[in-house]
């Protein structure tokens, strides 16, 4: 058990190593825009599968976020990414700051494609 939690903790760190590579202005713009999706992804309440869905529901946060960190980091040069790295050690060891900004944004994007998918299957039965 203790080394799922080691390793939960490092993906997490890793997540904000990603969300501080996107603010680095030596971050291509494709690394950002894919950095940014992997983090509201990762950060989000809402799964691409269900996590009630037997076996199937648990992959998306076994196996899509660890590797869409995986690719993310790739995609970061090596310089950034240790700095980036120091930055998440650091916060991660005084704690997490909360940012109600991103935390709403996240939810209104989820909230438009929601409404997206309501009004398509309102207009297929219509």
């Amino acid at each position: 058990m203790g080394k799922i939690k080691a390793w939960a903790k490092k993906l997490k760190q890793q997540i904000f190593v990603l969300y501080f590579a996107y603010k680095d202005e030596r971050v291509p713009w494709y690394a950002k825009i894919f950095s940014i999706c992997v983090v509201a992804y990762a950060f989000s309440p809402i799964d691409l599968i269900p996590d009630f869905i037997p076996i199937l529901g648990y992959l998306d946060d076994v196996l899509i976020v660890p590797l869409g960190i995986l690719f993310a980091l790739k995609m970061i040069p090596t310089e950034v990414r240790s700095e980036c790295e120091e930055k998440a050690k650091e916060m991660m060891k005084n704690g997490k700051p909360k940012n109600w900004v991103v935390g709403s944004l996240i939810i209104l994007f989820w909230c438009i494609i929601l409404l997206w998918v309501i009004l398509k299957v309102y207009q297929i039965f219509n």
